[in-house]
């Protein structure tokens, strides 16, 4: 296939396009590097630098026509959304729907985006499945919720649309330098520097953890969905776990030796929820294969090679 796969330089988008070229698909990708790195973005894959907002890195595409455009590009914290609003909706949302009127215009059958499980807010009903209310809490999510409906809209006009609400994922690739975005890597990177461990926020919070390969193999497999129209689909582990078990885990790679400080939390950050996925087993045939002991023993061992 002829794909468009957006944000390569960074840890998702990276993983995905080496999986997709293995399997002999073309793929094109524009990243404005700001959190990844262009050494990450796998050789085979025609690079274009410059934001996805942008009206002048869309027309380096030449319209030319994708089978699929995997929108994955976009800043992805909460904490840094209430920083720049302007800006996050830029990345996430104007984003969103230059790129569905490019396949609009150019004849792309398949969109597939990266929402994020903070659509649904700090709901009372757990786990959360995809036809509850949602109540974003944080500039990030109001923009990935926007980006869902623009979706949906564009489904009508003969686009199979698919929203992949992402939970708390992890794993070797994750940016180590990024102290503002993933639970995980914040805590190991702090870890693996100082020896010490800053918390934002209570130590009770939970959060459903979701290994990169999987995460991987639901977007390889969204691009075969046999529904037309618009399609949502939670992508989690279905279990939670508490950010002092997060850290009580890492801790273990430390011999129990890390010094744990808990501070304030950040705007908007959510208290927990955990997904029910149980419709992407039912149409993706996906699962959550890869559980967090072994997770994060894979993610410590690449770190340390680092």
């Amino acid at each position: 296939m002829n794909l468009l796969v957006t944000g390569a330089a960074g840890f998702i988008g990276s993983s995905l396009s080496a999986l997709l070229l293995r399997n002999n698909d073309q793929l094109v990708s524009i990243d404005n590097l700001s959190t990844g790195y262009e050494e990450n973005i796998p050789s085979g894959v025609e690079f274009i630098k410059g934001d996805c907002h942008d009206p002048n890195v869309i027309a380096q595409l030449g319209n030319k026509k994708f089978d699929a455009v995997i929108h994955i590009a976009g800043q992805s914290s909460g904490e840094i959304s209430f920083d720049d609003p302007t800006y996050d909706l830029q990345t996430n949302t104007q984003s969103t729907l230059m790129l569905l009127d490019y396949a609009k215009r150019t004849g792309c059958p398949n969109f597939i985006y990266a929402s994020s499980m903070s659509v649904y807010g700090n709901s009372e009903e757990q786990p959360v499945h995809e036809n509850m209310s949602l109540h974003p809490t944080s500039f990030y999510a109001v923009g990935k919720l926007a980006s869902e409906h623009y979706l949906r809209l564009y489904s009508k006009f003969g686009i199979k649309t698919t929203a992949l609400r992402l939970f708390n994922v992890y794993g070797p690739g994750q940016n180590l330098k990024n102290l503002r975005q993933g639970m995980v890597s914040i805590y190991l990177a702090q870890a693996m520097k100082n020896r010490k461990v800053v918390v934002k926020g209570s130590g009770d919070r939970f959060r459903d953890l979701v290994y990169i390969d999987d995460v991987v193999d639901a977007f390889y497999k969204s691009l075969s969905i046999p529904k037309i129209g618009y399609n949502c689909y939670n992508i989690g582990s279905g279990e939670k776990h508490s950010v002092k078990n997060i850290i009580n885990k890492i801790n273990n790679h430390f011999n129990n030796s890390l010094d744990v400080e808990y501070i304030e939390p950040t705007p908007g950050d959510m208290f927990g929820i955990y997904s029910d996925s149980s419709l992407a087993r039912k149409e993706l045939s996906w699962k959550c294969n890869v559980l967090f002991d072994e997770g994060i023993q894979r993610m410590f061992d690449w770190a340390c090679k680092k």
